[in-house]
C-alpha cells in the first residue's frame, strides 16, 4: 500500500498551504472588521473578493470538480488533502477557491445533468464565481431525513402554457440570503401519486427573481447566521412559474439526482471537518503551552495530555477512512463506495465535535467567545451531524447493509 500523495497533489498542497498562510489567515480578522461596516450583513466583504481573485490567479480554482472540462480535473483522492486544508478556515478558504457549498453540489448537478442551455446560463457564471446559488430541498413541515416526504409541488400549468408552477415552503436553504444568489435548484413532487416513491420527485431551476419566490427570513444555526456562506433561509414558493425547459434531467429523476449530488457533498464535508479538527488541535496546543494553572503549565496537566493524544489518534484514523473512501469513489464509483461514504458521515462529525469541545474547554471563557474560532467551528461541525442526512439515517442504512451478509 502506498500512502504517499502523488506529485500533483503535493504541488497543490504546498501552493495551498502558502496561500493560506499568506492570504487567508490574515484575512480572517480583516473580513470581520469589514463586515461590521457593511450596509447589509449579507454583503460580501471586499477582502473575500480579493482572495477569490488571488486564488484564481494562482490556479487554485474549482479544485472540487473532477471533470477537467469545468474544473481542475482532480480525483477525489487528490482533492481530499486540499479540502482538508481549506477546512482550517471554513468560512473564507472554500469560498476563496470557489469550492464552497452549496455551489459545489449545484455545479456538479448542472455539469452532470444539465442541458447545454442550462450550463450556459447558470453553470458558466457559477464556475466563474460571478454568482452564487442555493439548493432547496429541506422542508419544515415534514421529516426531511426521508426525502420522499417532501410536499412542495411542481405542477404543469393548467392554462396551456409550457410552464411549471411551484408551490411549497422550504427552510435551511443554504446560500439563499446572499444577494449574489441568483438561482435555486428546487426539489419537489411532479407525480405525488406515483407508485414508485423514488420517482415522484423532480428538480427544476428557479431564478431568485421569479415572481412568487419569497426569501422570508434567515435561519440561525446555534445563534450564528453564517454570513460568509450566504446564510440559511426560509423560502416560500407561491405559484412561482418557470418554463418546463428549466427541468433538470427528466421528470421523476429528482431523487436520483439528489443522491448523486449528496455523495460527493458528504465526503467534501468530512474532508473539511478534518481540517477543522486540525485547527482545533493547533489552538489547543498553543493554549496549553501559554497558560499556567495551579503552578503548572496546562501542557503539563495529565488530562490535557489525554485530550491532545486522543485528538491526534482520532484525526489520523478519520483521515485514513476518508482517503480510503475517496479512493473507492475514484475506482469503483459512488455506489461502490456507498458504505464507506456512510461510515465517514457517521464517524467524522461526531469525533470532530468532541475534539473541538475539548479545545473549547481548554480555552475556558475564551473558547465560547468571538475572539477564537472554536465556538463557530463547533456549531459548524455539530450541524453536520444533521445536514446531508442525520447520522441515524446513515446508521440505519449501514446496519442493514451489514446484516444482509447474515440473512
Amino acid at each position: 500500500m502506498d500512502f504517499a500523495f502523488d506529485a500533483r497533489t503535493e504541488e497543490l498542497r504546498a501552493q495551498l498551504l502558502a496561500f493560506m498562510d499568506e492570504f487567508v489567515y490574515p484575512a480572517e480578522a480583516v473580513a470581520e472588521e469589514q463586515r461590521a461596516a457593511l450596509a447589509s450583513p449579507w454583503d460580501t466583504p471586499a477582502v473575500v473578493e480579493e482572495l477569490k481573485a488571488e486564488a484564481r490567479r494562482q490556479g487554485l480554482w474549482n479544485l472540487f470538480l473532477p471533470d477537467a472540462e469545468y474544473g481542475a480535473g482532480l480525483t477525489n483522492l487528490q482533492y481530499a488533502p486540499l479540502a482538508e486544508i481549506t477546512g482550517r478556515s471554513p468560512h473564507l478558504a472554500p469560498t476563496a477557491l470557489n469550492c464552497a457549498a452549496p455551489d459545489t453540489g449545484n455545479m456538479e448537478v448542472l455539469a452532470q445533468f444539465g442541458d447545454d442551455a442550462q450550463k450556459k446560463q447558470w453553470l458558466e457564471p457559477l464556475l466563474a464565481g460571478e454568482i452564487r446559488s442555493a439548493f432547496a430541498m429541506t422542508e419544515p413541515e415534514v421529516a426531511s431525513s426521508d426525502a420522499t416526504n417532501i410536499t412542495t409541488r411542481i405542477e404543469r400549468a393548467s392554462d396551456g402554457t409550457d410552464d411549471y408552477v411551484i408551490t411549497g415552503r422550504k427552510w435551511y436553504i443554504s446560500g439563499a440570503m446572499n444577494p449574489d444568489c441568483k438561482i435555486f435548484i428546487v426539489m419537489g413532487k411532479t407525480d405525488p401519486d406515483g407508485t414508485d416513491i423514488r420517482r415522484q420527485q423532480s428538480m427544476v431551476l428557479v431564478p431568485r427573481d421569479t415572481p412568487g419566490v419569497t426569501v422570508k427570513r434567515a435561519m440561525k444555526v446555534f445563534g450564528y447566521e453564517d454570513h460568509y456562506h450566504g446564510g440559511h433561509a426560509e423560502v416560500f414558493f407561491d405559484h412561482a412559474r418557470v418554463p418546463v425547459s428549466n427541468l433538470i434531467g427528466e421528470e421523476g429523476g429528482g431523487f436520483a439526482i439528489a443522491q448523486a449530488r449528496l455523495g460527493p457533498g458528504r465526503i467534501h464535508h468530512c474532508m473539511r471537518l478534518i481540517g477543522m479538527a486540525e485547527r482545533a488541535i493547533e489552538l489547543m496546543c498553543r493554549r496549553a503551552v501559554s497558560r499556567t494553572a495551579f503552578g503548572k503549565a496546562l501542557a503539563q496537566q495529565g488530562v490535557v495530555h489525554n485530550w491532545i493524544a486522543d485528538a491526534r489518534v482520532t484525526v489520523e484514523q478519520l483521515r485514513l477512512l476518508v482517503l480510503k473512501t475517496a479512493w473507492l469513489m475514484d475506482t469503483v464509483g459512488n455506489r461502490g463506495a456507498h458504505a464507506e461514504i456512510q461510515a465517514i458521515k457517521i464517524a467524522t462529525p461526531r469525533a470532530v465535535v468532541d475534539i473541538i469541545d475539548r479545545a473549547i474547554q481548554l480555552h475556558g471563557a475564551g473558547g465560547v467567545s468571538q475572539d477564537f474560532p472554536l465556538a463557530d467551528l463547533y456549531a459548524g461541525a455539530r450541524t453536520l451531524m444533521i445536514a446531508d442526512g442525520p447520522d441515524e439515517v446513515h446508521q440505519r442504512s449501514l446496519a442493514r447493509r451489514e446484516l444482509k451478509k447474515y440473512l
